[in-house]
């Protein structure tokens, strides 16, 4: 299996469902080549307050291949190293090089946006620290030496305006601060060598889980909610980020996925353009110039 030189290779981690899934679908779409990895083997091994989540690794890599290119489902639980290991050897061995790496896979405590402080909530929550921080770091430090044999390479981190206000406490904010300053320094070791490193700061996604967790809000939620944007549109973001031929110039920063949708002429699905929530929600931050090694 060699993906031809303008359709590309990508890695969508995370991509049983939800963002990862549309991601990975979108880059399909495109025609693109595209792993997708999650634990999901079977329906109905995932629920989220008791009610199934939809998808599998299986289903996702079939509608990469439905969309126009060609998936490829991996198991693969990205809390074990060797696991990711393997998982980009395999690539290594299949493709010769990686063009793209979505850090998507997170672990997300069914408690996460349930109201009071930290310590009232799961220890559980922190486990994103190690599924979503750590786990980005893993797959980026396997990943970076079939980047560098791409043409051109990129890693990009889903991460939220919850890297930069108060969103959902203080793992959550720490876990996306963390993806955001990550590809601000692996950019730096990148510098020169035809690999891009992007945080992107996703609006709310319209997936199965947001649908579930918004039952019960306010109207002003379900307000917010017809704004928010397709799990698609981020991947064609993406898509259109790795091929842009100024991406060095923006490695290292922390993009708002809606603002870059305009410069690169992209609108949702229905023909809609989802606002950025940089008013409201605040403007990512600029890293200081200085490098101390």
């Amino acid at each position: 299996m060699h993906a031809g030189k303008t359709q590309g290779v990508a890695l969508v981690t995370g991509a049983s469902r939800g963002v990862g899934q549309g991601i990975a679908q979108a880059l399909g779409a495109a025609g693109m080549t595209v792993y997708v990895t999650g634990r999901s083997a079977r329906e109905g091994a995932s629920r989220f307050r008791g009610e199934i989540l939809h998808g599998t690794v299986f289903d996702s890599a079939q509608a990469v291949t439905d969309a126009g290119g060609q998936g490829i489902a991996v198991l693969c639980d990205h809390g074990d190293d060797a696991q990711v290991q393997a998982l980009l050897a395999r690539i290594e061995r299949e493709q010769g090089h990686l063009d793209v790496l979505v850090n998507n896979a997170v672990y997300i405590d069914d408690s996460l946006i349930e109201p009071g402080p930290f310590w009232a909530k799961p220890l559980a929550q922190s486990d994103i620290l190690q599924v979503g921080l750590r786990s980005a770091y893993v797959a980026s430090y396997y990943a970076a030496p079939l980047l560098l044999k791409a043409q051109q390479g990129l890693i990009a981190f889903t991460s939220s305006f919850g890297g930069g206000c108060y969103m959902h406490g203080p793992a959550y904010g720490a876990q996306k601060a963390g993806c955001d300053k990550m590809a601000a320094d692996m950019a730096v070791d990148f510098e020169g060598q035809g690999v891009a490193a992007v945080s992107l700061w996703l609006g709310p996604q319209l997936t199965q889980r947001t649908e579930l967790a918004s039952a019960g809000r306010d109207d002003d939620y379900e307000q917010f909610l017809a704004m928010a944007e397709t799990p698609q549109f981020t991947g064609r973001i993406i898509h259109a980020l790795w091929r842009d031929p100024e991406l060095a110039s923006v490695s290292g920063q922390t993009l708002i996925s809606a603002e870059l949708a305009l410069r690169y002429g992209i609108r949702d699905a229905g023909d809609r353009q989802p606002p950025s929530w940089r008013e409201m929600l605040g403007a990512p931050r600029t890293v200081h110039p200085a490098r101390v090694s």
